[in-house]
């Protein structure tokens, strides 16, 4: 898994042929726009679980967190 920190208006490319734009957003949301060929399938997470009616297969599902607080150590100072 690749965890990056971003600006708005910064995007990835994936191969030569999806780009994933950031927007911007607020501190718990973020908005991104995908460009990708109508051949990849692009579905949001919730849209998952809600196909899958079986909570033993919806369990199954990967799951990913948020990473927990950087450590003080790790931190940069905040200018004044």
């Amino acid at each position: 898994m690749l965890r990056l920190t971003v600006s708005p208006e910064e995007y990835l490319m994936i191969n030569d042929n999806i780009k994933i734009v950031f927007l911007g957003g607020s501190k718990n949301n973020i908005r991104i726009m995908v460009d990708a060929p109508k051949e990849v399938s692009i579905v949001r997470s919730a849209a998952l679980e809600n196909r899958i009616p079986d909570p033993a297969e919806r369990a199954k599902l990967p799951r990913f967190y948020a990473a927990p607080e950087t450590p003080e150590e790790y931190r940069r100072p905040k200018a004044r």
